[in-house]
Formats: structure tokens, C-alpha cells, sequence
């Protein structure tokens, strides 16, 4: 997706830690026009598949994940971070480690909203070492709904987390990739993969 790749390149700063930071499209602010061409794009690939539900994570991956289920006609889930008092049992839950926010998050979806008959395709913000990716996995696996893919709006391909998901045997569809970055050599990104 090359307006993807060319505002990441005008937008794109490295932190220290490793961090990308692109909150100026997709984790903070939002570019309406952009987030619709990423929904559109996940979805041509996605279709095939026939998802019944796009399922994601609170709260950057939520705005790619509505706009891919738009197009598609189909429910948007989210993990939530926090329980809500509203969350009828039983919940699925989940750990990850996260680097943006600083240590462990917890996730859970209703058992309300996920299930045996779903058919899912994962849309989230990052794809980097796949932690967060391999829980939510997870916690599709116990709901015995059928995980169909994951698409991920930026993919750091150095961190190797395709390669550690790998064994869930389902494709893996990035818009953007971080082929390498460092504050002296700047940001190399590409097209997806």
C-alpha cells in the first residue's frame, strides 16, 4: 500500500526501545482516507477466506479492523484491556507483553461475541516480535472459533514475528514493512508482504 509506505516514511520516527512511532496515522490520529484504503485492501485479500468477524485489539488496531469489517458485511470484535462490569462470563482471556505500554496487558472478549461457529480473521496495528498476535490466537483457539488469517497494518520484519507465528498455519498479510530502522540509517519501509 504506497500511501501507507510514503506517510510512514514523511511521519515515521524511531524511539528509543525499538518503537516505531507512527501515532500520526494509526495509533493516535487518524486519516480517514487512509484507514478506509486499508480496510479495503485487507479485505480484497481477506474475502476469499469468507470471515464472519474481524476480530482485534483495544485500541489501535480497532479503526483498521472497523473499516476491513465495513467492507467485508461483517461484526467487529475487540479484545478489551480492562474487564468491564458488563462482560457476561464465561470471558476469554489472555496475557501479553507490551512495549508501548510498558508490561504485561491483559485481554478479554466475551464469550458472548466469539464462538464455535465464528470464522475470524485477525486485523490488528503491529505485527513485531507477535506476542500480542499469538494471545489473541490463543484465546480464538479456546473459543473454538476458526482463526482464517492476520493482517497487520505495519510489520518490523527484523523482529521475526511472522516467522514465530508461523506455526499457526494461516496467512499473514501486512500492509507496510519495516525492513530495518536505527536513528542513524533512518527508516527502511516498503510495501507489505
Amino acid at each position: 500500500m504506497q500511501a501507507l509506505v510514503d506517510a510512514i516514511r514523511q511521519q515515521g520516527e524511531i524511539l528509543p526501545g525499538g518503537i516505531l512511532k507512527v501515532d500520526g496515522l494509526v495509533n493516535h490520529q487518524l486519516l480517514p482516507h487512509l484507514t478506509r484504503e486499508m480496510g479495503e485492501t485487507f479485505a480484497r485479500h481477506f474475502a476469499p477466506l469468507n470471515p464472519s468477524k474481524i476480530v482485534t485489539i483495544e485500541v489501535s488496531g480497532i479503526a483498521p479492523a472497523i473499516a476491513t469489517a465495513m467492507v467485508l458485511g461483517v461484526p467487529m470484535v475487540y479484545a478489551r484491556k480492562k474487564k468491564p462490569v458488563t462482560m457476561k462470563e464465561p470471558a476469554f482471556t489472555a496475557q501479553s507483553v507490551s512495549r508501548t505500554k510498558g508490561g504485561v496487558v491483559d485481554l478479554y472478549v466475551s464469550s458472548e461475541f466469539l464462538g464455535a461457529d465464528d470464522r475470524v480473521v485477525v486485523i490488528d496495528d503491529f505485527l513485531a516480535s507477535g506476542g500480542t498476535l499469538r494471545a489473541l490466537a490463543g484465546m480464538i483457539g479456546v473459543s473454538g472459533a476458526q482463526l482464517l488469517g492476520i493482517g497487520c497494518v505495519v510489520e518490523k520484519q527484523f523482529e521475526a514475528g511472522r516467522e514465530k507465528l508461523a506455526d499457526l498455519n494461516v496467512p499473514i498479510h501486512t500492509l507496510a514493512n519495516i525492513v530495518r530502522m536505527s536513528e542513524a540509517a533512518g527508516i527502511e519501509v516498503e510495501a507489505g508482504r
